[in-house]
C-alpha cells in the first residue's frame, strides 16, 4: 500500500532505533455483510470498545492501535551513584480492524480496499507516535545518572516520573490527531463518506 508522503515520513525509524525495532502485528475482527452499508452496521457492532459512553455502554471504534511494551535494563552503582546503563524496550503494536468474513461484489470490493489502506494509513500513525515515545524514553534512559542512590531506588523514582508524562503527553498527541483527523473535512471523515458515498 502506497502512503502519503507526510505519512511515510512519519514511520521512518529515528536514530536511536538502531539498536532495537518494534513488532507490529494485525489483529483482524471479522464483520459481515454484502453491501458497505451492512460492513458499516457490522463494524458498528464488532469494532473495538474503547471507553464507555454516557449511558455507560461500550463504546465502539472502527480500528483500535494498542501495544505491550516491557524493558531490560541495566541498572549499575558506580561510587555512591546509579547510573542506568541500557534501557533495551521490547514493544509490541497491534492494529485491531475490520475485515470482511465474506467475499464482496468486485464494487464494494474496491470500495472496501481503499476504506481499509485508509484506516491502516491512520493506525501507523498511532502506531509511528507510540515508536516515537518509546524512542524517547531511550534516549532519556540510557546513561541516566542518579547521585547518592547506592542502592538504586531513587533512579527508579525519576525514571517513572519522566516516564510518566512522555506517556501522557503520546496519549495527548494521538486525541489530538484523532480529533484533527475526525473534524470537519478530516482524512477519517472524508474517507468514511467515500466508503459509504462512493466517490
Amino acid at each position: 500500500m502506497k502512503l502519503p508522503l507526510a505519512i511515510a515520513a512519519l514511520l521512518l525509524p529515528a536514530p536511536a532505533l538502531a539498536d532495537w525495532k518494534p513488532v507490529e502485528k494485525i489483529e483482524p475482527y471479522a464483520i459481515s455483510g454484502q453491501t458497505v452499508e451492512e460492513l458499516y452496521v457490522s463494524i458498528g457492532d464488532k469494532g473495538p470498545v474503547i471507553g464507555k459512553d454516557s449511558a455507560g455502554n461500550g463504546r465502539r471504534a472502527i480500528a483500535q492501535t494498542n501495544f505491550k511494551l516491557t524493558w531490560q535494563r541495566d541498572y549499575q552503582p558506580q561510587g555512591g551513584a546509579c547510573v542506568l546503563k541500557t534501557a533495551r524496550p521490547k514493544l509490541i503494536i497491534t492494529y485491531t480492524l475490520p475485515k470482511p468474513a465474506g467475499k464482496l461484489a468486485p464494487a464494494v470490493q474496491a470500495r472496501w480496499d481503499a476504506f481499509a489502506d485508509g484506516l491502516i494509513a491512520h493506525e501507523k500513525v498511532h502506531g509511528a507516535g507510540i515508536v516515537d515515545m518509546v524512542d524517547k524514553i531511550v534516549t532519556f534512559s540510557t546513561g541516566l545518572t542518579v547521585a547518592d542512590d547506592p542502592g538504586c531506588k531513587k533512579i527508579r523514582v525519576e525514571l517513572t516520573q519522566h516516564l510518566d508524562q512522555l506517556s501522557k503527553a503520546q496519549r495527548q498527541a494521538s486525541r489530538d490527531f484523532d480529533k484533527v483527523e475526525f473534524g470537519p473535512g478530516g482524512n477519517l471523515q472524508k474517507l468514511i463518506a467515500a466508503f459509504l458515498l462512493g466517490g
